[in-house]
């Protein structure tokens, strides 16, 4: 059924008026708050014909109609379905794979920090040989415990970077 074969002035007008009935009785009933809501939903048929805005609504409606219909009644479209469906999984199971790459990596990270310092350690002990003072390595040790010190959860911070959650 067109758009043209339906009388909608005659439609748009009884769904008016049995709402501003409704509307009526809402406000005898329930208040004038809810009345007035009634009134305002009553008034929308007649708007949408007026405004020449129910062409758009059935042209909305009929394709949205039309494509659930071909969505139910459609095996191609099911396999499309499906193929979107394999999409998510697929997205989903290379973000776990991904995440849990990325935890190793971070707990491999301190294992690499350490690794370095540790000849980095090696010419340290041979700088006071070198006539550099050993007092300039151990300031930069005190500020980083002092750092730590300040910050009240800096346990709580260690016992969750120990378990592998940031």
């Amino acid at each position: 059924m067109g758009f043209e074969q339906i009388a909608w002035f005659p439609l748009c007008i009884g769904l008016t008026a049995a709402g501003l009935v409704l509307s009526f009785l809402a406000f005898r009933r329930r208040g004038a708050a809810s009345g007035l809501r009634m009134l305002a939903w009553a008034l929308l048929p007649l708007a949408a014909y007026l405004t020449d805005a129910l062409r758009a609504i059935w042209t909305i409606g009929s394709t949205a109609v039309g494509f659930v219909a071909n969505l139910v009644f459609n095996p191609v479209v099911w396999s499309g379905v499906a193929v979107a469906g394999l999409s998510v999984v697929l997205f989903v199971v290379s973000g776990v794979l991904r995440g849990r790459k990325l935890r190793k990596a971070e707990s491999g990270a301190p294992a690499a920090a350490e690794a370095p310092a540790k000849p980095s350690a090696k010419p340290s002990a041979q700088a006071p040989a070198a006539g550099r003072p050993q007092a300039a390595a151990k300031p930069a040790v005190e500020n980083k415990k002092a750092s730590k010190g300040d910050d009240d959860f800096s346990d709580i911070e260690d016992l969750l970077r120990r378990r592998g959650i940031s």
